[in-house]
């Protein structure tokens, strides 16, 4: 009986070694440097996201940017097959290297590996939002792999021209919404806390400023700064003041309506 168990024991031990080699040989293929091109270039497109032609113009202009300012972008895309860590050698990735991975089988499209010196420029967070921007599931559904890959790649290089930058550039329809909000409801705790407690008053100063901290951030720091460090446009600035505007004067003739203006009190009167 004895022996029996031994020579079953030493079976399962044996099928979970077959097993096991048979499930890690073929990742040696996924981690395979023979995918590396035989010649050099900035854009590795194994995930075949560019057009022949985008492929071109990108390796143009990573090229142009490279001569212009020093700093490397390289772009890897990929799909079940990637060349691993012998994409650092290939390239001689360093800490003024920017690697660009695309891979759509995560949550999100894009994956940066940023050299050190890049934070002197564009600190962490700069990357964080950049991913999440560009990456998501929802600008990839419009704007394509492709598009988003350049469009992250393109805010990259307009920093580099500027010198560095806190956040990335560009206001995105959803984000200029957010800060639209914001502005109108710190309008709404404005004009409520603007409206007069006494009667000889047109405006409760003492409330409006013991509320300003609140409708100050919500208009200035989630309204307004936002806007100016992310576009030099004009128009979302102004919407967005027109907001804090309309709803300050709104929520004024709301508390008239409903509350009345104030009555004299008896020793007054």
């Amino acid at each position: 009986m004895g022996t029996h168990r031994i020579r079953g024991l030493w079976a399962v031990v044996l099928f979970l070694v077959i097993g096991c080699c048979g499930f890690t040989a073929p990742a040696q293929a996924y981690d395979n440097p023979e995918l590396l091109p035989d010649h050099p270039t900035p854009v590795i497109d194994l995930a075949r996201i560019f057009s022949d032609q985008q492929r071109s113009k990108l390796e143009d202009s990573i090229q142009e940017v490279e001569d212009r300012t020093g700093w490397k972008l390289r772009v890897l895309t990929q799909y079940e097959r990637t060349p691993g860590l012998a994409i650092r050698e290939f390239w001689g990735l360093d800490e003024s290297s920017l690697l660009l991975v695309a891979d759509p089988r995560g949550g999100n499209l894009l994956n940066f590996n940023v050299g050190d010196a890049f934070f002197a420029l564009m600190p962490r967070t700069y990357w964080v939002e950049l991913q999440t921007r560009f990456g998501n599931q929802y600008y990839v559904k419009d704007h394509g792999e492709d598009g988003a890959v350049l469009d992250a790649l393109n805010a990259v290089e307009i920093c580099l021209d500027r010198g560095g930058c806190q956040v990335v550039p560009g206001l995105p329809m959803e984000q200029w919404l957010w800060t639209l909000t914001t502005s109108i409801l710190g309008g709404l705790i404005a004009g409520f806390a603007a409206y007069p407690r006494k009667q000889e008053e047109t405006i409760a100063w003492g409330w409006l400023l013991l509320l300003s901290p609140l409708w100050v951030m919500l208009f200035g720091v989630f309204g307004i700064a936002p806007v100016v460090t992310r576009t030099a446009e004009a128009l979302p600035l102004i919407r967005n003041c027109v907001g804090f505007l309309a709803g300050g004067i709104a929520a004024y003739l709301i508390a008239g309506i409903t509350v009345g203006r104030p009555r004299e009190s008896e020793s007054e009167s």
